[in-house]
């Protein structure tokens, strides 16, 4: 990923204009195509499909981040009557290995995250080759159309972290350490690369996000060896928390920012441990990869015009967690 590079995409209320019109779409006619020559119209929200689709991730078991991918996918399945498969492993060859096992077990479309990309290219263009359709999500916004994915429903992850290292040199930040807790996913790598464009004083940690004691541990000692931190940048909900952890074991000032929202963390904005979230609204992520496949196989319909639709950033704090945080405790937000 080139960090200065300016993309021509979707902006984000675009992307929530696609939204409102694919919730719409769930009221109009419904049902997999018959067998013979069909007309326009007829059903509604409800009919069965017929449809089974796999939704593949990198997700890390117990990352709650995405319970809220899984909510949204599970509602637009629920709307239009379609069979969801969802499986998930955070090794790269393994989740190549669980869209290979979809594209053999023929389903009618796959919705796959994109961490590792080039690892995945190989299962995505046996999806292709196999006529069935294949929409990324969540990560990959770069790589997605090279892989072969038809479309992409996601935050544009440079612009997220550009934005939130303007924002904390504008609060008189001076340095910031941006914590990646997943080895080499193109999507952290970005938002640590576009908070570094906004605040040049960035310094990035690998941390085990898999291992919460660890992470703390991690992060005590660094905090603890410099003082000169002022600003924490965690790259996902439960890594916000266990870095509050680490700043009141080490007695740390710094401030501390996060990307993503989970309840704890949206508490903790409302308490003001947290200064903001940037959040990619994963339920909305979920509900588009799947409403997309939907609309693609029975209607033909290609969601975004080639380009990305971007389901953020959207900042989280002081000013609307009143509002979100029900939204969060919903797991909706």
């Amino acid at each position: 990923m080139t960090p200065t590079r300016t993309r021509k995409s979707l902006t984000v209320a675009a992307g929530v204009a696609t939204a409102a019109a694919l919730a719409l779409s769930a009221c109009s006619s419904g049902g997999a195509p018959a067998t013979s020559s069909t007309g326009g119209g007829g059903g509604g929200a409800g009919d069965n499909s017929g449809y089974t689709f796999a939704m593949v991730t990198h997700e890390t078991p117990g990352d709650t981040f995405w319970d809220k991918i899984k909510a949204g996918a599970q509602q637009a399945a629920k709307n239009n009557g379609i069979t969801l498969k969802y499986s998930n492993d955070p090794d790269p060859a393994k989740q190549a290995t669980l869209i290979q096992n979809a594209v053999d077990s023929k389903v009618d479309g796959i919705a796959t995250t994109l961490a590792t990309p080039d690892a995945l290219a190989g299962a995505v263009k046996s999806a292709n080759d196999a006529g069935i359709p294949t929409v990324a999500f969540n990560s990959g916004i770069d790589q997605y159309a090279q892989v072969g994915a038809k479309m992409y429903f996601g935050s544009d992850e440079n612009l997220a972290g550009t934005t939130a290292g303007k924002r904390i040199a504008e609060a008189g930040g001076k340095k910031a350490l941006c914590v990646i807790q997943a080895s080499g996913s193109v999507a952290l790598e970005a938002r640590c690369a576009g908070v570094k464009s906004g605040l040049p004083a960035t310094e990035n940690i690998q941390v085990n996000g898999a291992d919460d004691p660890s992470v703390v541990s991690a992060l005590q000692a660094k905090l603890a060896q410099d003082s000169s931190i002022d600003y924490i940048v965690t790259l996902g909900a439960p890594i916000a928390l266990d870095a509050l952890k680490a700043m009141d074991a080490a007695g740390s000032k710094a401030k501390l920012v996060t990307f993503d929202l989970n309840v704890d963390a949206a508490q903790a904005i409302k308490d003001k441990k947290i200064e903001f979230s940037i959040d990619q609204q994963p339920y909305v992520q979920g509900y588009l990869a799947i409403q997309a496949l939907y609309l693609n196989k029975k209607n033909g319909n290609d969601i975004g015009g080639g380009k990305p639709v971007l389901t953020g950033p959207s900042f989280v704090d002081a000013s609307n967690i009143d509002q979100i945080l029900p939204f969060a405790k919903n797991n909706t937000r």
